[in-house]
């Protein structure tokens, strides 16, 4: 095993899975209610058809786990698309075929519930079905006619085609085989994923496959990728899984444009090179967020920043189906500094710099998601971060609070991602100084993030300002030709109406007339960077 591997992830090696035999363990476990109710359906429907079925693969691994939820998967010996469409009819379920050359079919409720069935096709026997699976732990199946339910509680013989319940007992993720990764690539990510998810630790030997395999990943479909991905970064852990999926190969697999950033020197206020840094202030947005710890830091440095139900709230909305704020903006700290590498630059005074990398790596990043299948909705949320990453040091002057004129900016230009990026600024600075934190630039970096969230709460936001004048107004009254100066006299009269200095129609129209004289300002939040820690 190569020595670079994170230990923390890694369970003693042994021999991978070879059964000459299903062994067959009894249990009985206790279950949710709403998958209690499902499975007694199942099992009485099944029962009518008189079909073959076993429950196999993540239900049988989480009612042992004690991570049971109400998704099912179905492995039966016979026509999917023949009882499946009937199981479908019963259940009151929508009908997809998802393979029809493999014979696997999903039903989803067509009321407001939030389960899932996943029917198959035993591929062999069940033997040889469950050890075509990734790991020994999902390698397991549950007769269903045979099992017993009552009160919640569930009676069974789990079919163990390997050593599945051992390894679940030792939190222990193992490799069926050692070509598990080579017959579907997307079990490297998902072999991360799982042991996050169960805090289980990969066995070492297959830690070595899928060191030996991890260029495959490239062959998977990008939205099984992106799928995975989203699932990964909404663990409290991901920093560790990140780490350890550089480690491996598969992060600059997945991304190659990270690749550039290890090892590229930065300023001397940095306590890492670009790529370290990248990913340490994953795991600082989670101290951030009250998620994780942080090693470099005492709990204290949080206590000024603006927390309770409403940023908790914020960071738990739902972006899109699979992704929350939080999530989004984890990814976004992975590819905040994308564009370092080709805006490196030694100035005038000898220091490093990368002036515009915000700007350069908001496109990059955009590239690099659309090529994982993310929806618009999350790429632009994602986008608006990296192009931003920077925004809330750079709207001072001379350490001052930010004016409410700047604040409405900010709004207007981040709309949605406005709350994340303070938060993800905060973690920026973290993991830039590291065990160096120096708190005065702290303290001051913290007091500019709530001076902006309070004006959240506060002021009206760009989206509820009622104009006081429009395009027609300022035509007829001003005489104006239409024209890209009728856009920009608007943006500067809604910016002095948020801002309290206009309140009426004249007095709008007074001051138009007043910049129309002395010249539309061009405000520019775009220039070179303005570090917010003192340098050396």
């Amino acid at each position: 095993m190569t020595p670079s591997l994170v230990r923390h992830y890694l369970a003693k090696p042994s021999p991978f899975v070879y059964s000459e035999s299903v062994k067959t363990c009894p249990i009985n476990t206790t279950i949710n209610h709403s998958t209690a109710c499902i499975l007694a359906q199942l099992q009485s429907l099944l029962r009518e058809q008189h079909a073959e079925a076993y429950l196999v693969g993540s239900i049988v691994r989480n009612l042992l786990a004690g991570h049971a939820k109400a998704d099912v998967d179905i492995a039966i010996n016979g026509s999917v698309s023949a009882i499946g469409q009937q199981l479908a009819d019963q259940l009151n379920a929508h009908y997809v075929m998802l393979d029809n050359t493999h014979g696997i079919a999903r039903l989803l409720p067509r009321v407001e519930e939030t389960w899932q069935i996943d029917i198959a096709t035993l591929q062999g026997s069940l033997e040889q079905d469950l050890l075509r699976r990734d790991f020994s732990i999902n390698a397991l199946a549950i007769n269903i006619s045979e099992m017993h339910l009552a009160e919640d509680q569930l009676n069974a013989a789990v079919l163990d085609a390997g050593s599945g319940l051992e390894d679940i007992q030792n939190k222990t993720l193992r490799a069926v085989s050692p070509q598990i990764f080579r017959d579907d690539p997307i079990r490297l990510l998902r072999g991360v994923r799982l042991s996050s998810e169960l805090g289980f630790n990969i066995e070492e030997r297959t830690a070595t496959i899928m060191q030996r395999d991890h260029a495959m990943i490239t062959r998977a479909a990008g939205e099984r990728i992106h799928d995975e991905l989203l699932r990964l970064f909404n663990y409290t852990d991901t920093y560790q899984a990140v780490d350890f999926m550089n480690r491996l190969g598969l992060l600059t697999a997945i991304i190659p444009e990270l690749a550039p950033t290890r090892e590229l020197e930065q300023p001397p206020e940095h306590t890492w090179d670009v790529f370290h840094h990248s990913v340490r202030s994953i795991e600082a947005l989670d101290f951030i967020c009250h998620r994780s710890g942080w090693e470099f830091s005492k709990t204290d440095v949080l206590e000024n920043i603006p927390w309770g139900e409403t940023i908790q709230s914020y960071f738990s909305t739902a972006v899109s189906s699979s992704a929350t704020n939080r999530v989004l903006t984890k990814l976004a700290a992975l590819l905040h500094d994308i564009a370092k590498p080709q805006t490196r630059i030694i100035n005038e005074f000898g220091r490093v710099r990368f002036y515009g990398h915000p700007q350069q790596g908001a496109p990059i990043a955009a590239s690099i998601l659309e090529r994982l299948r993310f929806s618009h909705h999350e790429i632009k949320f994602i986008e608006t971060i990296v192009r931003h990453h920077l925004r809330p040091v750079q709207m001072t002057e001379n350490e001052a609070q930010p004016t409410k004129r700047a604040i409405y900016r900010y709004c207007r230009d981040l709309e949605e991602a406005g709350i994340a990026n303070l938060y993800f600024s905060l973690a920026d600075h973290l993991a830039t100084r590291g065990p160096n934190l120096e708190r005065e630039n702290w303290d001051w970096h913290v007091s500019v993030v709530r001076h902006i969230v309070d004006a959240y709460d506060k002021g009206p936001s760009p989206a509820k300002l009622i104009p006081l004048l429009d395009g027609n107004d300022l035509q007829s009254e001003l005489n104006l030709k239409q024209g890209k100066q009728i856009g920009q006299l608007l943006e500067e009269l809604s910016e002095a109406q948020a801002a309290g200095e206009i309140n009426t129609r004249q007095q709008g129209l007074d001051y138009a007339q007043k910049l129309l004289t002395e010249g539309i300002p061009n405000h520019n939040t775009l220039g070179k960077v303005k570090y917010f820690f003192k340098l050396p």
